[in-house]
């Protein structure tokens, strides 16, 4: 819980530099429920049990928020961290913490891929690959150094993370609910877009009408009346059985999995 007096500082720049590298971490224990959390609380970790030293409900709270789902970019992950540190030092009311969490780490997944994964990198990777196979063996070691140089931008981005929360925390707590909602549209709008894009669900059956023609059940009934219906049906009622059932993901994913397969052998799908 947020406190009125204001925390004295336990962090030092030591300890934001050991976050830094601690953040390679990040996809150690990957998995397809909760993505890199698990890295992002490992990396933290010694951060939070120095913040909370005499407070283990407060620990116990931070950790919690901290395995919960969260997928973003890698290189730039050490800024929301430093970012978060700061108002976990500070004692900010958990909410704002959360919030701001799930609020900045999508768009740091996508500025990030767009620099990295989709530009400098596939350059330089192009250029030093000509070099290499024209037997320059400058190609490799320059791919290898600038590579190296990216791990090691986590650490001065962290302390930039940090030395952000540290100085505008005010801001940050007014813009915190702002960015929230700003967040959720986006996301919502995202995953609106991702469901027409890559579920697809079509049944296969036709209606007979007569000696010359049928009706399709997907082209000429399902498409007609609301166009991917079907997807847009099937992922919210894994969302309701996820959320409001607390039903497992593995046995989501696996009933999908064993639902494709008699329904396509049956050819009902």
């Amino acid at each position: 819980m947020a406190s009125n007096d204001t925390p004295k500082k336990v962090l030092t720049k030591q300890d934001i530099t050991k976050l830094g590298f601690l953040s390679m971490f990040l996809q150690a224990s990957f998995n397809y429920e909760r993505m890199q959390a698990s890295g992002f609380l490992v990396s933290q970790l010694p951060i939070l049990k120095k913040i909370y030293k005499d407070d283990k409900q407060g620990l116990s709270e931070a950790m919690k928020d901290n395995i919960e789902f969260i997928n973003t970019h890698p290189n730039l992950v050490g800024f929301l961290m430093g970012l978060l540190s700061s108002l976990e030092e500070n004692k900010e009311d958990r909410t704002i913490i959360k919030g701001l969490k799930v609020a900045l780490f999508g768009p740091l997944a996508g500025i990030g891929d767009a620099i990295f994964w989709f530009t400098i990198l596939p350059i330089l990777a192009g250029v030093c690959s000509s070099m290499a196979l024209n037997n320059n063996v400058l190609g490799p070691i320059i791919f290898f150094v600038f590579y190296l140089c990216v791990y090691l931008l986590r650490v001065p981005l962290t302390h930039l993370g940090y030395n952000l929360g540290t100085k505008a925390i005010s801001q940050i707590k007014e813009a915190s609910s702002t960015i929230g909602k700003a967040a959720t549209v986006l996301g919502c709008t995202v995953i609106g877009g991702l469901i027409a894009s890559y579920v697809k669900i079509s049944v296969l059956p036709s209606v007979y009408v007569n000696e010359v023609s049928t009706v399709s059940i997907q082209a000429d009934f399902f498409d007609k009346i609301f166009p991917n219906i079907l997807p847009f049906g099937y992922v919210f009622l894994l969302y309701y059985l996820l959320v409001k059932k607390k039903v497992s993901p593995v046995v989501l994913i696996v009933s999908t999995f064993i639902l494709s397969i008699v329904l396509s052998f049956f050819k009902i799908l």
